[in-house]
């Protein structure tokens, strides 16, 4: 591959990465607004829908998730060795996690929405993740791609004297952002119970057709994770094979 194509790789990568990390950076902010408040968090909501479910905002948002995954799968499978340093293997980790959020966010709100109809607000959000006990995944899924995006953020930008000299900023806010966003959304979960002492039941029509949604869900997360595994397989075989090549080269010249 020739420089200039690697060059150009590299930008859509980290142009791709940067709509997702806003994506995140917007998520956890809605999440944080719940520290003064559920109606402030619903209206950071609104505005999130209506910035990501705008035809721009789509296009931006799944064009750079499979742009991003894409690029992702090559590089796994271009891979001639795994000695990576510590912070690459969590960045990757990180990295083959942020998906999974994807996909629960696209299947159990934009996809319930254009199918049956389910318009998302926060209450109903949290009613939906306490009475299915999945509070704390969605928490916990948050946190990897957030990491992995200020790790590929970072090693782009470690380079500029100003950058490094903003170092403690920028870890403090790194740390910070999602303990806050942990903090909104207890204190909306806490709002919520607090309404009525019988949780109220979720959504209708999301109960009605939740055995359809989880099933998008599943075939999508296991479509996901195959080719992921297919990607570092024929990457090993290719590697095999070009091992024992050279090995046959070598023994007859």
């Amino acid at each position: 591959m020739t420089v200039q194509m690697q060059a150009v790789l590299r930008r859509l990568q980290l142009g791709s990465g940067v709509v997702l990390l806003v994506y995140l950076f917007l998520h956890l902010i809605n999440h944080a607004l719940g520290i003064w408040s559920l109606e402030l968090a619903g209206r950071g909501l609104v505005l999130a829908l209506w910035l990501w479910r705008s035809a721009p905002g789509t296009i931006a948002l799944y064009g750079a998730a499979a742009l991003h995954f894409a690029l992702a799968v090559r590089t796994i499978y271009g891979r001639r060795h795994w000695s990576l340093p510590l912070a690459e293997w969590v960045r990757l980790w990180a990295g083959l996690s942020l998906p999974l959020l994807l996909i629960r966010h696209a299947v159990t709100t934009r996809l319930a929405s254009s199918l049956y109809g389910f318009e998302p607000d926060y209450e109903r959000v949290v009613i939906l993740l306490l009475t299915s006990g999945t509070q704390g995944l969605q928490l916990a899924l948050l946190a990897p791609g957030w990491i992995h995006g200020c790790l590929g953020l970072w090693f782009r930008l470690r380079h500029f004297p100003w950058a490094r000299r903003m170092k403690p900023a920028l870890l403090t806010s790194v740390v910070l952002l999602p303990l806050l966003s942990a903090a909104g959304f207890i204190r909306m979960m806490r709002a919520v119970e607090a309404k009525s002492v019988v949780l109220a039941a979720p959504d209708p029509k999301l109960v009605a057709h939740q055995l359809a949604l989880n099933v998008w869900r599943h075939d999508l997360v296991t479509l996901y994770l195959s080719l992921i595994v297919s990607a570092f397989v024929a990457g090993q075989l290719r590697n095999g094979l070009e091992r024992r090549r050279l090995r046959k080269s070598s023994l007859s010249s």
